[in-house]
């Protein structure tokens, strides 16, 4: 391990997708080496980082390597495997977050546990595995549809199903591993919220501004800043965040994801790193997520993130099935639009669904009716180049 410095530190991260690239890029900003560990030469982060450790990211003894050459390691997402990581901690390896603060986050179920304990609100659940059929519909409020979640590995639409009528939820249990999976009440919300979270060494706790999200498919499709809400629903979202990370002594970058409705503020899904929700603080804030992250990391001071223009938003490029228009051809067309920002990955497969790059668009209007008209008259634009399937 190097010895923990601040402009000679380097940060190493496990996993090398697209938010490893960017992290990697803050680095570069920021001047901190980011050495990232991953099985493929193709991944994103392959020309953006200082170094790379060739190694899949469940390899103990790359992230040994790894470890070997930084001051402290960081992870690219939460799928981790706690206990064996656990064996390096004791022999000193720094992670940032620590696995004490991210072992109740890598587990859905545990997470729901963990909201349970301080009384934060979410969706009301039950484990599959102890679901009895017959009394489902006795339970107060329950009916269908549902949602099913999987409690390991779920993201962007995976790991979920709508269980519509008895049929469905038979056909679940017998198809997967009940320990595995929990129902939650279906929710009936008006808005789906993201707040991203950081806390630093020292505990202080900063939030970026919170964003309104808009899924097609389970998928995030686009993100507008600020949200629309009011300052008690502000306030709340950044209370729950407050509380979740100093409950588990966190250091690091977490997003948290909200429904909004009749039912209140309910908290969804806490994510234990970067979020797709906050990309658009790369150009729209004066310090963006992962500038947050790897200054954290490597011990540097922070910035308060505050928006440097009246709002933003971001949108997703998904895989396409081929069409006429190339990649390139698309791409071509996004840059010749005003104010917008592309950021492409660079991965090497164009998989239908798959999140092959992001736009954000710096927004003019103040007011938020006319800033949400212009958010949406950016979007049909942006969608009629780069069309989502």
């Amino acid at each position: 391990m190097k010895s923990k410095g601040h402009q000679n530190c380097s940060v190493g991260i496990v996993g090398g997708g697209q938010l490893a690239q960017m992290l990697a890029r803050a680095g570069k900003k920021l001047g901190v080496e980011v050495i990232v560990q991953t099985g493929s030469e193709f991944d994103p982060a392959i020309s953006t980082a200082s170094e790379v450790i060739l190694a899949d990211t469940d390899d103990i003894t790359g992230i040994k390597k790894l470890a070997e050459k930084c001051s402290c390691v960081t992870f690219e997402n939460e799928w981790v495997d706690i206990q064996a990581l656990s064996i390096l901690e004791d022999s000193g390896v720094s992670f940032i977050p620590n696995l004490f603060s991210i072992s109740p986050l890598v587990n859905k179920l545990s997470q729901r546990k963990l909201l349970n304990k301080l009384n934060i609100p979410g969706p009301e659940w039950l484990t599959l595995s102890s679901l009895n059929l017959n009394d489902l519909l006795l339970k107060d409020g329950w009916k269908f549809p549902l949602m099913a979640k999987s409690s390991l590995g779920g993201y962007d639409g995976k790991g979920t199903k709508v269980i519509n009528d008895y049929s469905d939820l038979k056909e679940l249990l017998n198809s997967v591993n009940s320990k595995n999976w929990f129902l939650e009440k279906w929710v009936d919300y008006n808005i789906e919220l993201s707040l991203v979270v950081s806390r630093d060494l020292n505990g202080q706790i900063r939030t970026f501004p919170i964003t309104e999200t808009y899924q097609l498919n389970q998928i995030c499709d686009w993100v507008l800043a600020p949200a629309n809400i009011s300052h008690p629903v502000d306030a709340m979202a950044r209370n729950i965040a407050s509380s979740i990370v100093c409950e588990l002594d966190y250091k690091g970058v977490l997003g948290i994801e909200f429904f909004y409705g009749d039912d209140g503020l309910l908290v969804n899904e806490i994510a234990p790193r970067t979020h797709n929700s906050a990309h658009l603080t790369i150009e729209a804030c004066n310090s963006s997520q992962f500038d947050h992250q790897i200054a954290i990391a490597s011990g540097l001071p922070l910035q308060s993130p505050e928006l440097i223009s009246s709002g933003a938003m971001m949108v997703n490029l998904l895989g396409f099935r081929d069409e006429t228009d190339s990649v390139d051809y698309r791409l071509s067309k996004l840059k010749k639009i005003p104010r917008l920002s592309l950021h492409w990955y660079n991965k090497s497969k164009n998989t239908p669904g798959r999140k092959l790059g992001h736009v954000t668009l710096l927004l003019k209007s103040s007011d938020k009716i006319h800033r949400r008209k212009e958010a949406l008259d950016a979007l049909r634009k942006i969608r009629s180049i780069w069309p989502i399937q």
